[in-house]
């Protein structure tokens, strides 16, 4: 790159996109923890500019253009920052899910101290996802895989209770092992191959030269190192613990930071970086499509068992974040169309979920689930709200839950593997036990006799405070919208066939 082009708006504009959350997250951490008026201008202003700047970067891509900033780091190995199609996808499912996070966050911790050292690490955290997702090659991803690691831990313990400690204990063990692990993996593939630009279709190409244990040693690292924050079994331990969190916290882990990083990272080595052909030729697919179908049900079981309903939110992630490990290594097109829409749809769905349970502990203190009864009598929206979440995950038309089923289903018997459907059927008919007594006792139980363990806003005008609600009411909106109109271009399905005929060159 020459320094003339390093200037040019189309190589500046992913640097910025990073700078329009990094830059207010280190102003917050300098702003008086009474001045909530200026923190709040530089929270929301940070949201406003990054929409901004990626829906630019949206209309450039679909008209073609190449957004590409890259600086010396590494021999033969630069930190480059791209946007693609997919990166997009990703990157635009972040931005839109900081924005209701984010006012969510700010009526969750009002009056709460240590708001500027939240909003800081939750900048922080937003920046080093959208680092991943713009990243344009496995060094600079490495890089943001691990501050985003750092940024989190904070957030984690943020309670500073021993039960938060211990949990932010154990989510370091976990995420620092499995960042270790995808250096290997990276390093060893880097002293074989070199470190390429991300590339639809990939850039290893086996030959006589290359060791072909070395290449499947390669993988099996790399992906042994994403499935920590993917949450594949047996690495997902540290899931279902985090949920010590603040609500605004669970959401971003669940819904856009480290889960989907690590099944972002997993899309980018099968697809990217060895390629579908290759991972195939090696041998590399079956096996990490029985690790994601084990997972899936394996998190869907974990789920029904759980009597919190944080905890089993988080086993259903684990769930069904591996429906996008799963459609990736099936390894055909209409399996990735499934996989990849997933990404936004599960964060779309999750997010309104853990929206929900926070506003029933902070409102009415309700943490377990046979607390819900009743629950729709006194906060219709909210719950409301949660019905459409759970339906959608269950697989409900016509959701968004139900457009990524179903092109995961056809994807397995396009693909050849009509095993698959059983696992699909199977998780589904888990997700409709564990999530349909829920909305039961939501609408239909009677309340219980003593009332509510507590009710924070008795006499508000509306259910809960607004800036809790509004949120959780627009990303259900978003989640049925993203069903209704699926077979409009500006879905998230629209553009998830634009990437998919790019990866495989269709």
């Amino acid at each position: 790159m020459t320094p003339d082009s390093l200037w040019h708006w189309t190589s500046l504009l992913p640097l910025l996109i990073i700078l329009s959350s990094l830059v207010p997250g280190l102003l917050i951490f300098a702003t008086p923890e009474g001045a909530a008026r200026r923190r709040t201008a530089l929270n929301l202003g940070g949201v406003l500019l990054k929409l901004c700047l990626v829906a630019l970067m949206l209309l450039g891509v679909n008209q073609g253009l190449q957004f590409r900033f890259a600086l010396p780091f590494l021999p033969a190995a630069p930190l480059v920052l791209q946007g693609d199609a997919l990166s997009l996808q990703f990157v635009s499912l972040s931005s839109v899910l900081w924005l209701a996070t984010t006012i969510y966050a700010i009526g969750y911790l009002e009056n709460s101290p240590l708001r500027s050292r939240f909003f800081g690490y939750f900048s922080l955290c937003v920046s080093a996802t959208v680092g991943i997702a713009l990243a344009g090659n496995l060094i600079t991803f490495l890089l943001f895989y691990e501050l985003l690691t750092l940024a989190t831990f904070p957030l984690v313990v943020h309670r500073g209770t021993p039960e938060a400690l211990r949990a932010g204990r154990i989510y370091l063990a976990y995420t620092l092992a499995g960042g270790t692990v995808l250096l290997m993996g990276v390093a060893l593939l880097h002293a074989m191959t070199g470190t390429s630009d991300f590339i639809p279709g990939g850039y290893v190409i086996p030959d006589a030269q290359l060791s072909t244990a070395g290449l499947k040693w390669a993988f099996f690292l790399m992906i042994a190192g994403l499935g920590v924050k993917a949450a594949l079994f047996p690495f997902h331990v540290w899931l279902p613990r985090a949920m010590v969190a603040p609500a605004p916290v669970s959401a971003l882990l669940h819904a856009v930071a480290v889960v989907k990083a690590g099944a972002f990272g997993i899309i980018r080595v099968v697809y990217d970086v060895f390629g579908v052909e290759t991972s195939q030729s090696l041998g590399l697919t079956v096996p990490l499509m029985a690790m994601a179908a084990f997972t899936i049900l394996y998190g869907s079981v974990q789920a029904l068992r759980q009597t919190d309903i944080k905890r089993r939110l988080a086993f259903s992630t684990v769930s069904q974040v591996s429906y996008i490990t799963l459609g990736v290594a099936m390894a055909g097109p209409v399996a990735a169309v499934g996989a990849i829409v997933h990404l936004v749809h599960q964060g779309l769905m999750k997010v309104t979920l853990f929206f929900c349970a926070g506003i029933f502990a902070e409102t009415l203190g309700i943490h377990n689930i046979k607390e819900m009864n009743g629950l729709g009598k006194r906060m219709p929206l909210t719950m409301a709200a949660f019905t459409i979440g759970a339906l959608g995950m269950i697989g409900v038309p016509p959701i968004a839950g139900f457009i990524s089923k179903w092109y995961l289903g056809i994807g397995a018997l396009d693909a050849g593997y009509p095993v698959i459907l059983a696992v699909l059927i199977g998780s589904s008919l888990l997700n409709a036990l564990y999530f349909l007594p829920l909305i039961y006792r939501g609408w239909f139980a009677a309340p219980a006799i003593g009332g509510w363990p507590r009710d924070q806003y008795p006499d508000t005008r509306f259910e809960t405070h607004w800036m809790l609600l509004i949120p959780a009411l627009l990303t259900a909106v978003l989640s049925l919208l993203a069903g209704i109109l699926a077979g409009s271009l500006v879905s998230p399905l629209g553009w998830t066939e634009l990437v998919v005929n790019r990866e495989f060159g269709l």
